[in-house]
């Protein structure tokens, strides 16, 4: 169902973009990791927007943008045929490296995470990183998106300036109808065509790697 309030932006900073999370293949843009916040409280008709940052030599440009279409949960994710291309596979491409489709939970309420990006490096369930992304049993998906990847271009300063927005940490919310010119320049970056990938992701030559969040680090 829309938002029974007027639609609104998340704006925050992509620390490690490996294509993981957002996960922009598949025809399908998905936050189904990490952000939690955002994913617990974004409505049909959002835009989430991902800057980059000084982590990834990027700030001030955009790395994508996404307006949520639809929302599922963990199960509904993983049990959708539609998606298992979204499911990861270690031994695979690239593309499968960096799966998000990883979570899903029997009766019992016990959470089962995948092989993946969020695992320990052996392979095994990381504890802190399931804890963090299934605290919101909540994923977006959008088909409505550009994900422009180390294409990203910079944002000009006047629009976020008047927006208020500085890099920092967490997530910004501005109200679209109030800050609706960054929408409006990113779909003209797009050339008005969207729901497509423009670039790879800033790390793509490194999705063998775990992402560790008691570390804080890809490892």
């Amino acid at each position: 169902m829309p938002a029974d309030r007027p639609p609104r932006i998340y704006v925050y900073v992509v620390k490690y973009d490996l294509g993981f999370a957002p996960n922009p293949f598949g025809g399908v843009c998905t936050l189904a990791c990490c952000k939690p916040d955002i994913r617990r409280v974004a409505q049909i008709g959002d835009w989430v927007i991902g800057m980059g940052g000084g982590a990834l030599k990027a700030t001030g440009r955009c790395v994508f943008a996404m307006r949520v279409t639809r929302h599922m949960t963990f199960n509904e994710y993983w049990r959708d045929p539609a998606f298992g291309s979204k499911r990861t596979q270690r031994n695979g491409t690239r593309r499968t490296l960096v799966g998000d489709n990883i979570y899903h939970h029997g009766d019992d309420g016990v959470w089962t995470q995948e092989d993946s990006v969020h695992s320990a490096n052996d392979g095994s369930q990381d504890p802190a990183n399931t804890r963090h992304d299934t605290q919101t049993d909540r994923l977006l998906l959008s088909d409505h998106f550009i994900y422009f990847g180390n294409a990203a271009p910079v944002v000009p300063p006047l629009i976020l300036n008047g927006m208020g927005y500085s890099n920092r940490r967490g997530h910004r919310t501005f109200e679209l109808a109030a800050s609706g010119e960054l929408v409006a320049w990113i779909e003209a970056q797009a050339g008005g065509v969207m729901n497509r990938i423009l670039g790879d992701p800033f790390q793509f030559r490194e999705c063998g790697k775990r992402y560790s969040k008691s570390l804080d680090k890809l490892i």
